[in-house]
């Protein structure tokens, strides 16, 4: 259920792509606690402006029904800001982060919800 959306100016090969996702999972699972097998984690080549400049940037969201909070969101920015420095070259001031907790029965998945 946790899912982790980031967008980036940084241009995403299928190399890239194929090792930095598989390192976004473990991320999001192991400091929010939920099994990887139900994490999404979806990653696109965007246009941004940041701080009124062009350049390398990134922006995450992460959601999840439960799981988050201040120490949780700590743990995840620095290690997602470390994780896009090394692989992508995007400083760490050049990456916003967005936390959202979601109610289970705002989360559809299987036919079903989770509330």
């Amino acid at each position: 259920m946790p899912l982790l959306r980031l967008e980036t100016t940084v241009a995403l090969t299928d190399e890239k792509s194929a090792s930095l996702l598989p390192a976004l999972s473990r991320i999001v699972a192991e400091s929010i606690g939920k099994p990887e097998e139900y994490v999404m984690v979806t990653a696109n080549q965007v246009s941004i402006l940041m701080s009124g400049e062009p350049g390398d940037a990134a922006f995450a969201e992460v959601r999840s029904i439960g799981g988050l909070n201040g120490t949780v969101n700590q743990k995840v920015s620095q290690k997602l800001c470390r994780l896009l420095n090394q692989s992508l070259g995007v400083p760490a001031n050049r990456i916003y982060l967005n936390f959202i907790d979601i109610k289970g029965e705002n989360w559809g998945w299987n036919s079903n919800t989770f509330g």
